[in-house]
């Protein structure tokens, strides 16, 4: 089977796939089976916390160990390019490439970690504004 008989069979299987779990969708809030609330979305900060701080150890753990190879790895390209190997450019390369795709990483991570940071900020903000206010009014109510 060529690929793109697989890519197109396994597209087919896919879209089946949610069109099966779109026509059985359940038509009452809160679903079956699996005892859910309801469909909003319920995130424990303490979760989100968790998540944000894994995201920075990878950062941190990529930041070193992902270039832990590229020194021997330049080295080795720039041997074999000076013997007339053509394994050096290539080597060259994926190094290149390697270093490149762990900076995305890192990048991404970053992302991730600060995205995660600024969310438990502004929503412990919008929280202290909230109680400000429902607590003015219920003293303004009890004022009048």
């Amino acid at each position: 089977m060529s690929f793109d008989e697989e890519w197109s069979t396994a597209r087919a299987t896919a879209a089946a796939s949610v069109s099966m779990r779109l026509d059985h969708a359940p038509t009452t809030p809160g679903g079956s089976g699996s005892g859910g609330t309801g469909g909003d979305l319920e995130i424990d900060q303490d979760h989100i916390g968790a998540i944000g701080s894994e995201a920075y150890k990878l950062h941190t753990r990529l930041l070193t160990d992902g270039k832990h190879a590229a020194t021997a790895s330049a080295e080795a390209a720039g041997a074999l390019t000076k013997e007339g190997f053509a394994s050096g450019a290539a080597l060259a390369k994926a190094n290149a490439t390697w270093e490149s795709q762990v900076k995305t990483l890192v990048a991404a991570c970053a992302n991730i970690s600060n995205g995660l940071n600024y969310s438990l900020s502004s929503h412990a903000k919008d929280e202290q504004q909230l109680r400000a206010d429902f607590t003015a009014s219920a003293i303004d109510t009890y004022l009048k």
